[in-house]
């Protein structure tokens, strides 16, 4: 074999693997959400065990417990201490309750109902609409309102991916001539809780359908801000909490169509005096697409968007010509060092 065939033969490996590495990623997914389940994380809390030993725990049978765990350690989340016994690594923590930036509700969120609405791509590509809504009969918002338990994994989960987010916010976004900000489909307060913490003199309201309730109070209260907070329970479409000084929605306008989106911020505008300002926090969809970690996450946000809520991510253009249509100027877009930006706009 020539040198030039040579190449081209480790080039197509190459290209193989990395295809296949693409096909089989709903493998990893699923083996993150069953140490999940099975709780795993917590019980490797206290240090090393043997599979055995995890059964037990577990109920699972032992033999194909150890086969998890040995991909868990091929995948980082684990490591084996000795041939039959098993650690959690650092990654792997973020798999716990109760450490500072679990992402353990995430992974149930991912791996049991976004798993199912995304083997239902197909439909949604040829029809333009929601798979969710297609499986179930209405969105996911609709089916989360009904299934008290499953909107605990929703809510928490969404807090989780909140977390990052919400401290580069603070970093880059300067609050202080704000005296009350209403957080729109503010969930458990996760966003909400930072940017009171970064400025003493400011109060908040989180805005949000009636069962993520108890969860703002108790985590708002557990961060010590219960007499700068208060919870509003509503319905977007129909009006939000008026003369606030500033209204900020992270994540929320995504889950919506154009003409959707345009009537969530005409609500907005509604309640809004001359001098408020509206806060967008979201990803913006580039114009042309490139082969890099941030184009790859937004992108499948994006598709994620069309499979669950029916929503979309937006360009820069089509941002401005939301809030053209709902009233508004946009005056400025401050990125942060996460996925997302800061999008400002004032009454028109």
């Amino acid at each position: 074999m020539s040198t030039q065939e040579q190449t081209k033969a480790t080039e197509d490996a190459a290209a193989a693997i990395s295809i296949m590495r693409m096909i089989t990623g709903f493998q990893t997914t699923q083996a993150i959400c069953t140490a999940v389940k099975l709780d795993i994380p917590e019980l490797l809390a206290g240090g090393a065990q043997s599979s055995e030993q995890l059964a037990g725990a577990t109920g699972a049978h032992p033999g194909a417990l150890h086969r998890l765990m040995r991909a868990l350690c091929a995948l980082g989340v684990c490591r084996q201490s000795d041939a039959a016994s098993f650690e959690l690594t650092p990654l792997g923590a973020y798999l716990r309750r109760d450490v500072d930036g679990s992402l353990r509700s995430a992974a149930l969120f991912w791996g049991e109902q976004l798993y199912e609405v995304w083997s239902h791509m197909v439909e949604s590509v040829k029809t333009g609409q929601s798979a969710w809504k297609m499986l179930y009969g209405f969105t996911d918002f609709a089916f989360f309102a009904e299934r008290p338990k499953l909107a605990e994994v929703f809510n928490q989960a969404m807090a989780e991916m909140t977390r990052v987010a919400a401290k580069a916010v603070v970093k880059v976004y300067d609050f202080s001539g704000i005296s009350e900000i209403v957080d729109i489909g503010g969930g458990y307060g996760q966003l909400l809780v930072p940017i009171l913490h970064a400025n003493p003199k400011l109060r908040g309201v989180v805005f949000d359908m009636p069962h993520a309730e108890n969860g703002a109070r108790e985590k708002i209260a557990a961060a010590g801000l219960a007499d700068r907070y208060r919870f509003v329970a509503g319905d977007f479409f129909k009006s939000v909490p008026d003369g606030a000084s500033a209204y900020i929605l992270k994540s929320v306008i995504h889950d919506w169509d154009d003409d959707q989106s345009v009537a969530i911020l005409a609500t907005c505008r509604r309640a809004m005096g001359p001098n408020a300002k509206l806060l967008l926090v979201e990803p913006i969809l580039p114009t042309r697409m490139e082969v890099t970690p941030e184009h790859q996450r937004v992108a499948l946000s994006d598709l994620n968007m069309l499979v669950a809520p029916g929503g979309r991510e937006r360009t820069e253009a089509k941002f401005r010509t939301l809030f053209d249509s709902a009233g508004f100027k946009m005056t400025r877009i401050v990125p942060t060092a996460t996925q997302f930006n800061m999008i400002e706009g004032v009454p028109a």
